[in-house]
């Protein structure tokens, strides 16, 4: 089983040196629970292309610094592929920005949000739990950060994870009980360390003291990432 991941970002050489590159994150959380599976990555913010959706069984879009609606070159190829791996039901999981272009590929519209940042261990709740979610809770955290939300979702999707500050946090793109393409707005690749660490370099310079102080806090808090790695497997394996 071949599991391509498509990179959307890059990591500070700190961070990376510690860390890895956005891959190394998904191969530690569904890595375990997919054993059979290999990993390669198409680093399409860098210009790679990934050929066809059949190149793998499987595809993760990664997070990124870019916003859905940037004016970036390798944007737009990657929406077109998106769309051909949905026409031909191959998985695809999105996560973060991953969540946000593959809505934008399909019809949805995503924005810089009015209601600032989203930081720190986010509470969500389920809306539709299938099967495939046994996994998750009705009720779920996960580490997240960032500031762009998908405002309006794509014709036929449907939400299945919301919470009050972000109402389209997860969406499931065909059957609800038998989807080929899921995403999610939080991060449960990352580790609360990651966070603590992604915020000392690069949040604590765009983003008011007080919420980073309250979303270092939260930190503390339990989150659901070994749930939502099950979860990832068990739908790529699917």
């Amino acid at each position: 089983m071949k599991i391509g991941i498509l990179e959307t970002g890059h990591l500070s050489d700190t961070l990376k040196a510690k860390y890895g590159r956005y891959p190394a994150f998904f191969e530690r959380l569904v890595g375990p629970y997919l054993p059979e599976a290999s990993f390669f990555t198409i680093a399409v913010v860098d210009g790679e292309v990934a050929r066809t959706p059949s190149q793998a069984d499987g595809w993760i879009i990664t997070g990124s610094r870019s916003g859905a609606y940037d004016d970036e070159p390798w944007i737009p190829p990657l929406e077109g592929f998106l769309r051909d791996c949905l026409e031909q039901k191959v998985p695809v999981v999105g996560i973060c920005f991953g969540h946000q272009i593959l809505a934008r590929a399909m019809g949805g519209r995503v924005e810089k949000s009015e209601k600032g940042w989203g930081f720190g261990i986010a509470d969500y709740r389920l809306i539709h739990r299938p099967e495939w979610l046994k996994e998750i809770g009705e009720t779920f955290s996960v580490p997240a950060i960032h500031q762009d939300q998908i405002i309006t979702p794509p014709p036929g999707a449907h939400i299945f994870a919301s919470s009050d500050f972000c109402p389209v946090a997860g969406l499931i793109y065909g059957e609800i009980d038998a989807p080929h393409a899921i995403s999610i707005q939080p991060h449960p690749e990352m580790s609360a360390a990651f966070v603590a660490d992604i915020a000392e370099e690069r949040l604590r310079h765009i983003i008011a003291p007080e919420i980073v102080s309250a979303a270092l806090e939260t930190l503390k808090n339990p989150a659901d990432q070994t749930a939502w790695g099950k979860t990832i497997a068990a739908f790529l394996k699917r």
